[in-house]
Order: C-alpha cells, then sequence, then structure tokens
C-alpha cells in the first residue's frame, strides 16, 4: 500500500481534558444512589457529554463515554477516566474498534449517499462492495486511483467520493471541489479534474465544507482515505486487485468475528 501524500495536521479531541474535570470533580459521583441510570447521569454531568452517549461498558464497574467520534471509558465511581482499545482475550474482538467502526458507518449514513459523487460497476457487474473514499483533487495518489476506477468497477467495488480537500476550507482546490459539485456532471467534472483539467468555476450549494469537517472529526489524515464497507479506516491508494482481496478478507475476518462472540456467548 502506498502511503497518503502530505497528510495534513489534525486537531483531533482528547479526553485529557475530560480526565482533568474527573480530577477536580470525581467525589461528585460517590452517591448513595448508584443505580446505573444515577451513574450516567453524574458522568454526563461531569464531563458536559449527552446521557445518550454513556453506556456500560462491556468490563463490570466501568461506563464507555463518546464524544464527537471519540470513546473513552469512566469508572463508575468517577475516579479514572481511561482512554486507549478495550479488547476481548477470549475472541480478540477490538470492541472499541467495532464502536468506531460502527460510528463511522452511521456519520457516512448521516452524510448522505446523495452528498457523494458514484462510480458504480455498470451492468451486468453486479456492486458487491461499496467503498467510501476521502479525495483531494490534485493528490497523486487520489488521481492514481481515479486512473483505475474502470478496474474497480470490474471487481464490483463501487467508489463513492467524498470532498477532502488538504489544504483547508478557502484553497484552490477547495474551490475547484466546489466547481466540480456544481457542474451538470459532476462524474465528468470529477474525471477531468482528476487529469489536471481545470474546471470552469461555479457555485450552489454543496457538501464541501460539511465533508472536509467530517474528514477532520473522523481523523483522517492523508488521501485518499478509505472507508470500506465494515466502517473500517484504511489509508492510501490501494490497487483494484489488492482492494479487492482486502475487501473479501475484511468479509471474511468479520464472519470468523461473529462465529467467535457467539461461540463464547455460548
Amino acid at each position: 500500500m502506498l502511503r497518503p501524500e502530505h497528510p495534513i495536521p489534525m486537531k483531533r479531541l482528547v479526553f485529557a481534558l475530560l480526565a482533568l474535570g474527573l480530577a477536580f470533580g470525581a467525589g461528585a459521583l460517590i452517591a448513595d444512589d448508584n443505580s446505573p441510570d444515577a451513574v450516567k447521569q453524574k458522568i454526563a454531568k461531569l464531563l458536559d457529554v449527552p446521557v445518550a452517549n454513556i453506556q456500560p461498558a462491556p468490563m463490570s464497574g466501568w461506563y464507555e463515554v463518546q464524544h464527537a467520534h471519540d470513546f473513552a471509558y469512566v469508572s463508575s465511581d468517577g475516579k479514572y477516566l481511561m482512554q486507549g482499545d478495550l479488547v476481548n482475550t477470549d475472541t480478540r474482538e477490538n470492541l472499541t474498534e467495532d464502536r468506531r467502526r460502527a460510528d463511522r458507518l452511521q456519520a457516512l449514513k448521516q452524510l448522505g449517499a446523495d452528498n457523494m459523487i458514484e462510480f458504480a460497476p455498470p451492468p451486468p457487474i453486479a456492486s458487491k462492495y461499496v467503498v467510501t473514499v476521502f479525495t483531494d483533487l490534485d493528490c497523486p495518489y487520489c488521481r492514481k486511483l481515479h486512473s483505475q476506477i474502470a478496474e474497480y468497477n470490474a471487481k464490483g467495488i463501487a467508489i463513492r467520493y467524498v470532498f477532502f480537500p488538504r489544504h483547508g476550507i478557502g484553497s484552490p482546490t477547495y474551490f475547484q471541489a466546489i466547481s466540480v459539485w456544481c457542474s451538470a456532471n459532476r462524474q465528468d467534472a470529477l474525471t477531468r479534474a482528476k487529469r489536471g483539467e481545470s474546471t470552469p468555476p461555479k457555485k450552489c450549494e454543496n457538501p464541501v465544507d460539511k465533508e472536509f469537517k467530517l474528514a477532520m472529526d473522523l481523523g483522517i489524515t492523508g488521501t485518499p482515505g478509505l472507508i470500506l464497507p465494515d466502517g473500517t479506516l484504511y489509508g492510501g491508494y490501494t490497487p483494484p486487485d489488492d482492494l479487492a482481496a482486502l475487501l473479501e478478507k475484511r468479509a471474511e475476518e468479520d464472519k470468523e468475528a461473529k462465529a467467535r462472540a457467539r461461540n463464547a456467548q455460548s
């Protein structure tokens, strides 16, 4: 896999700030009512997060807290906050990454396919997989990926593009992305832009700002940034054969993980 070119710096939410709140306010959680609902209410107040973003963690005595697209774990007495991935040693399942994957898919669902530019396999080829690609029109590896779009499609892979102008809102690439979106034929305009052809300036209502923010919030640090059908975030250009093999492997691993989880519960 080739690495993305010139990843931009990302400023992600870190729960260290929330840990500071815990250090000064942990005593507030020690009370007579230690029912799950009461504890969730207290954690929500302490960390200034919605109650809906707090749920019992898979490990006893802990709660999972979600803030935007980040996850952490808080002890029920409020004394400890833990960052990092929670792994089930019996099933080898990364439970925190499972939550991230589901969260990414939910974020894409909220963005909506109608805010993406899709290149789907032409009939009679069926779409076996849909891969969402955060793309920059000037990124060399993004252009290389798009130059092989027919090969991806031939393998049953549909590509849905989401704009992520790496140099930020207000950059030339940002305005170029808007012009592509506002073109009468978005697929054609995107293909021409990927070839380095200029796109006549156009303005209209567009999702570019929203997509740029989503990329930042999800922690995407370079382009192309791929989100696979199971929500896995995969960075960098991947040739058609390799991507097809990766998708098949991920699908098989997902089946095996679910089988292990069922066996562990039985």
